[in-house]
């Protein structure tokens, strides 16, 4: 494999790799190299999640999106979620659960996300980054699987965070939608 560097940002690098694939072809291919990054989603003791509404110029505009962050160099998935949890909405967690780790587009990037659930969830201090344009917002999980469907959320990892623990907890929700004891 040959690697030739294009470009180095602060958020990613660029190569176009020369490799050989399986089935004996050599090809070059652009690399977007990125360090991965971290996600959570913040269940309160009710049922909310603790989403943001943050503007994002790639996206064109405002979109949903659970609390993430990139990795520091070194730096354990965990310890960036638990960091950006109170960056980006002010709350802290009391338990950290690994939901997933994705591939954000595997055709291009090598980028990872680690996705967690956040429980227990306790007030700390939001100290947002002086470029993050963002409101906190609250909802049902149920609410949130509806925007999901009908296309207000759109963000990748919060449609597979979001439906993770929705799917976790799809016991736990039947019995409030039937008003059963838990």
């Amino acid at each position: 494999m040959h690697i030739k560097h294009i470009y180095t940002g602060i958020v990613v690098n660029l190569n176009v790799d020369t490799v050989t694939l399986p089935n004996g072809l050599t090809v070059d291919l652009e690399v977007v190299r990125h360090p991965g990054a971290a996600a959570v989603v913040p269940l309160k003791d009710d049922g909310t999640v603790v989403l943001i509404r943050q503007f994002r110029h790639a996206a064109g505009g405002f979109i949903y999106e659970i609390p993430a962050g990139k990795l520091h160099p070194g730096e354990d998935p965990s310890v960036c979620a638990i960091r950006e949890l109170e960056e980006e909405i002010g709350y802290r967690a009391g338990t950290l659960e690994l939901l997933s780790s994705i591939f954000t587009a595997p055709g291009f990037t090598d980028e990872v996300i680690h996705i967690y659930k956040a429980t227990e969830l306790s007030v700390g201090r939001q100290q947002l980054d002086r470029d993050e344009v963002l409101e906190v917002v609250e909802m049902s999980l149920p609410e949130a699987m509806r925007m999901i469907l009908n296309g207000e959320i759109r963000d990748a990892k919060s449609i597979v965070g979001l439906q993770m623990v929705y799917l976790q907890d799809a016991p736990t929700w039947e019995k409030r939608r039937e008003g059963l004891p838990l």
